[in-house]
């Protein structure tokens, strides 16, 4: 099977590519692409895809979702998390090991890998847990679990509160090539907190998680990352220090990597005056001065990836009093429309470092670029979407294909509508 994408603007960070050319796919690889893919040989014969003049990229890559099986699946399940994934240009996930049961052992990981085989749509890349059952008091069995599939370890959802264990999970992921994926929180001073603490949480007398909660933990964990060579990956980061932190480790060459969600780049902690728990996530909504802060770190470099922390919980959850309602959002599909929004249609950054945070940042943090992942060089898996950057969306349920619909951008009029997603060369969404 063959397909040329004709009239296209291509867009591959990975190999400093930006304009006008053609894809060619052949037997779900990437055969030719640019100028001259259409007079490739192997393109005679081939299906023809008139893009139309929009933008043809990798697929999308997301270090950071929970599809909440096996244990949760009213809220979300490995197939309706692989439609959202799709529905939103990512052709490949990585799945947080916070299921019900964890996944610490290779049964759980192979009943994962079988339900997204199952399903197929995106990749599914699991994420093994750091500790056993996610207590925080003994490693898990690392080495089977990168055997069975896993490609990063992390507790997310829980710090690594030891400090001994966080430091021997670096020890020994470094002997196994993959990163630790560290949620910062510090437990005690986060204490029973449910937003960002500063002026508005006083102003409306609600309890608040302080950023040195975040940042406390950034710093330790950095300390650790150099004295064992190993690989740290930050997740969700959302202050002003903790990218100051990481910008510092960096210049240091040290092999500390980090994410940010669109909601922390698009959204401030002033949401919460309105008691809405889909504003509600952690690390919490923060300041328009972290948000400048982050917007600085996507444009020098500093962050390598966005990551959507998808995260779907049911109405029963969320339609309940703010101090007590779940955290977390979903993301998966409003992740481009919002990094055109926010990023590109106001200048931040341009559309080409856009689609790097979204493609080879995320495969270059987790290793996926040595399978070829996020990007579309000549032997590459094909896979790849298709989007028209002008093209708007409405944020409603019809738009969300999750099972849930925890969103804070409920009623946004959004640039960036997805025309297609293509995996290993098959086409699985539009």
């Amino acid at each position: 099977m063959s397909l040329l994408v004709m009239n296209v603007r291509l867009i591959d960070p990975a190999q400093g590519l930006d304009g006008p050319g053609a894809l060619l796919v052949v037997d779900g690889a990437v055969v030719a692409i640019g100028a001259d893919a259409a007079q490739h040989p192997q393109a005679a014969g081939a299906e023809v895809l008139d893009g139309g003049g929009a933008v043809l990229s990798p697929g999308f890559i997301d270090l950071h979702v929970h599809f909440r099986e096996p244990g949760q699946t009213r809220k979300e399940c490995i197939e309706t998390g692989s439609r959202a994934a799709v529905a939103g240009g990512f052709s490949s996930v990585c799945a947080m090991a916070n299921t019900k049961p964890v996944n610490d052992t290779v049964a759980i990981t192979e009943l994962m890998l079988s339900r997204a085989a199952k399903a197929g749509l995106c990749r599914y890349f699991p994420i093994g847990t750091v500790s056993r059952e996610m207590k925080g008091e003994e490693l898990a069995d690392m080495g089977t679990l990168k055997e069975a599939g896993c490609v990063a370890f992390s507790d997310d959802g829980l710090p690594i509160s030891n400090s001994s264990l966080m430091r021997r999970a670096l020890e020994y992921t470094r002997w196994l090539g993959v990163p630790v994926v560290a949620h910062e929180e510090d437990k005690d001073l986060a204490g029973k907190g449910y937003m960002h603490e500063g002026a508005v949480s006083a102003g409306l007398g609600c309890l608040g998680i302080p950023a040195a909660a975040e940042e406390a933990m950034v710093a330790r964990d950095i300390v650790l990352a150099e004295h064992t060579g190993g690989h740290l990956h930050l997740a969700h980061l959302s202050t002003r220090g903790s990218l100051r932190m990481v910008r510092e480790a960096k210049s240091r060459g040290l092999a500390v990597t980090c994410e940010v969600t669109p909601h922390h780049f698009a959204l401030s902690d002033k949401e919460l005056m309105r008691f809405d728990s889909d504003f509600k996530m952690n690390p919490p909504l923060r300041t328009e001065s972290d948000i400048q802060a982050v917007l600085e770190a996507l444009a020098d470099g500093t962050v390598d990836a966005i990551a959507t922390d998808h995260a779907p919980h049911g109405w029963d959850d969320k339609e309940v009093e703010l101090p007590i309602a779940a955290f977390g959002v979903i993301g998966l599909e409003t992740a481009l429309p919002l990094a055109l929004e926010v990023l590109v249609n106001r200048q931040v950054i341009d559309l080409p470092r856009a689609i790097a945070l979204l493609t080879s940042g995320p495969a270059g943090v987790f290793h996926l670029d040595r399978r070829g992942y996020g990007s579309l060089k000549p032997g590459a898996p094909a896979d790849f979407t298709l989007f028209d950057p002008a093209g708007r969306v409405q944020v409603d349920r019809a738009f969300i294909q999750s099972r849930s619909y925890n969103t804070p951008f409920k009623g946004w009029d959004l640039p960036g509508k997805i025309l297609g997603t293509w995996v290993g060369g098959r086409k699985v969404w539009g």
